[in-house]
């Protein structure tokens, strides 16, 4: 069994789904379970339609209706199905009307509102699916298992979703019929539809997928996989083979879109592999994620970046050998509700870094009674990952490489998972960074290198060496998250 999760791009109307219908058929032997976004942008539609009806009281779903009873006709999939989806038409548009009479948009009512998308876009695949010959059956999420908490807009789902999801999905299979299962939303124990956040379809998909012990789950986007960099800052960037759970994760801390790192931890608890494919382009082999490094993985997998970051720098001479002066500082980040990104830290100081929408105010206050507080904007994060055990050349290349560009790094840290090297520089200077290191370690000199790690020898001729760890005082130890 395979699972495959298609998001919005490879959904955004008939063409795309016949499409998708033929990559589906011509898996049918490995038993495909199929998890599914909104189609196109029709979340964002939702929204929008929320948004009217809740500011000027006007209610109107005629641009969400139009495009699927189009992409229905398209597909010239009859009357029933335009009766089935017209009566998620008829729910979605009193929804609407409650919202513009009461002038309130709880958590709960957004969730509900966004789940019509995937709950219009299943049914149509499904149907399409039973046109060409394939039994189909398109199943609500909570139809198939998916319980959560009540932490609308970003809900946690219960440990007993994997029991329930493997019996249902199992038994469909059994039965020859191939599941269409609404991606990104569940129901609480109370019976109210949650969604799962950021990176929710994706993380329906490898719950499945890790439930069911399936061979893999793939992920069809609209990209040839994971990127060596953004395609937007240098046009030579090329699709990775294979990254580690841990690589993949870092990346998409740090700038790759392409999969959100919580969608991957039901799939790191069981080890099934992750693909990464395009839609667009189903012949490109895509990017394979899986717990343990290829054994001839190259120096560098990629370069990535973070921009509008703020650095902050808090020191304190008081606090020398006094325990607890770190959890004295996150304390305060804590109940502001404050996310740290990444971290760097001595006996009496530390530097971390976060987003530049955080209000600052009340941890600056509280912190300046004990420490001395510095803050500083407009900065970015650029983030090189790679195999741990050429740390100490990546590093001396890479700030060799700022030095020749006169850019001053500002600080440094290697992450806990020590899959990455990451540096501030200022915003203005990341992308020519990037650029510039993509093209020495993919192009340029660097590239000579990674060819040599390859064969087993480095680029002075020694083999390579055997500790798994960097050398002390590569870079400050640090973490992220």
């Amino acid at each position: 069994m395979i699972v495959m999760k298609f998001g919005g791009s490879s959904l955004a109307g008939a063409e795309r789904i016949r499409n998708v219908g033929g990559i589906v058929k011509a898996v049918l032997k490995r038993k495909p379970v199929l998890v599914l976004s909104a189609l196109g942008d029709t979340t964002d539609h939702l929204l929008e339609a929320a948004g009217a009806a809740l500011k000027k009281g006007f209610v109107s779903i005629e641009k969400i209706e139009e495009f699927h009873l189009k992409a229905i006709a398209d597909l010239d999939l009859g009357a029933g199905l335009q009766k089935e989806v017209k009566a998620l038409f008829w729910e979605l548009g009193s929804l609407l009307t409650g919202i513009s009479l009461t002038r309130e948009l709880t958590g709960r009512t957004r969730d509900c509102l966004v789940s019509f998308g995937e709950r219009m876009s299943t049914r149509i695949a499904a149907a399409y699916l039973r046109s060409i010959k394939i039994k189909a059956q398109a199943v609500d999420a909570w139809d198939a298992g998916f319980l959560s908490d009540s932490a609308y807009g970003q809900a946690e789902l219960r440990g007993e979703t994997w029991i329930r999801v493997s019996a249902f999905v199992r038994t469909l299979i059994a039965e020859g019929t191939l599941p269409v299962i609404t991606g990104f939303i569940a129901k609480d124990e109370n019976g109210n539809i949650t969604t799962l956040g950021r990176g929710g379809s994706d993380l329906s998909a490898t719950v499945i997928a890790a439930a069911c012990k399936a061979e893999e789950v793939q992920i069809w986007k609209d990209v040839d996989g994971i990127l060596t960099a953004d395609p937007r800052l240098v046009s030579d960037a090329r699709p990775v083979d294979r990254v580690t759970y841990d690589e993949a994760a870092e990346l998409a801390y740090f700038g790759a879109q392409v999969l959100h790192p919580r969608a991957m931890q039901p799939c790191m608890k069981t080890g099934t592999p992750v693909l990464v494919k395009n839609s667009y382009n189903p012949a490109a082999p895509g990017t394979r994620i899986e717990a343990e490094p290829d054994k001839n993985s190259p120096r560098i997998r990629a370069v990535t970046s973070k921009k509008n970051v703020t650095l902050v720098d808090i020191v304190s001479t008081r606090m020398l050998g006094q325990p607890g002066f770190l959890a004295q500082v996150f304390s305060e980040f804590a109940k502001n509700g404050v996310s740290i990104d990444m971290i760097a830290t001595s006996e009496v100081s530390v530097s971390l870094t976060l987003d530049a929408g955080n209000d600052l105010g009340p941890v600056r206050r509280e912190l300046s009674r004990y420490a001395g507080v510095d803050v500083k904007t407009e900065k970015a994060i650029v983030t090189i990952v790679g195999n741990v055990r050429h740390s100490s050349e990546i590093l001396h290349e890479a700030f060799g490489i700022c030095e020749k560009m006169r850019i001053q790094v500002q600080m440094v840290s290697q992450g806990a998972s020590k899959v990455n090297i990451s540096f501030i520089v200022n915003d203005n200077e990341a992308d020519d960074l990037v650029r510039e290191l993509h093209r020495f370690f993919f192009s340029g000199p660097g590239e000579g290198e990674k060819k040599a790690v390859r064969s087993g020898s480095s680029r002075r001729g020694g083999k390579r060496p055997p500790a798994e760890e960097p050398p002390a005082g590569a870079a400050k130890q640090g973490k992220q998250g």
